[in-house]
């Protein structure tokens, strides 16, 4: 039987994946800072949108206005889909503080309490019959309790999957660390994508590589991606060789 697949839209990218994100799959993407994880992230739940997959962004580090403003400057416009109850952010930012918050219909009042997380959560995903699930960071839910952190993840996953979903999960790693953010965490999640940020000749490359992907082959080398002005494009057919890892 062949293996149900979620196309994430994002060009270049379902090619190194053989066709896509097999469904329910929750994925690890793991990066440091300015790779280009949250655009990752917002570009796979548009393009789910535009094929009539709803989706949800849980948003940990910035407010849930300004993650609409920068998604608007790829031209992904998401207030109609909000409209239309396809789309949702859980606002795990703000805590309801301020005018803006006020106005925001999934806000989790105790962002430190992990089971009001998944509370809301779950309403939402429930709302409005998400498919697709992006959160941004997990790294957030476990900076200060790292020893709880493969158990957080493990329960994410259990609901996202659980409730339909295929997800990502957004990890940061610290710009040297080779790891992919936060102990056992990789091995709870089903796939782990890493995107880099290396200097080569003296500039800035960016690459993707998929370390793993439960269900499916893939590629297994390191592709250069460029980030536009709409969105990521990864290039499949090219690879890119780091040196001094």
């Amino acid at each position: 039987m062949p293996i149900e697949r979620v196309v994430t839209g994002i060009p270049g990218l379902d090619e190194i994946l053989h066709g896509g994100i097999p469904k329910r799959n929750v994925v690890l993407l793991s990066g440091g800072p300015g790779t280009g994880k949250s655009i990752f992230g917002q570009q796979y739940l548009y393009n789910g949108l535009k094929l009539g997959e709803p989706g949800i962004l849980v948003v940990l580090e910035e407010h849930p206005v300004q993650v609409r403003v920068s998604m608007s400057q790829f031209g992904w416009n998401v207030r109609p889909y909000e409209e239309k109850g396809m789309f949702a952010i859980v606002d795990a930012f703000t805590a309801g503080i301020g005018e803006a918050a006020k106005r925001e219909r999934y806000v989790v009042r105790a962002p430190d309490d992990f089971q009001s997380l998944v509370d809301v959560l779950r309403e939402a995903i429930r709302d409005i019959g998400a498919v697709r699930a992006v959160i941004d960071s997990v790294t957030t839910l476990y900076i200060t309790k790292p020893a709880m952190a493969r158990g957080m993840v493990l329960q994410l996953k259990k609901i996202l999957s659980g409730m339909g979903c295929t997800s990502i999960l957004v990890s940061q790693v610290s710009v040297t660390e080779r790891g992919f953010g936060g102990p056992g965490v990789e091995h709870a999640a089903d796939g782990i994508i890493r995107l880099d940020l290396d200097e080569i000749d003296g500039e800035l490359r960016r690459s993707i590589i998929v370390w793993k992907m439960r269900g499916t082959s893939h590629s297994m080398r390191r592709h250069p991606f460029e980030i536009t002005d709409k969105g990521m494009i990864v290039k499949a057919e090219e690879v890119i060789k780091i040196t001094g890892r």
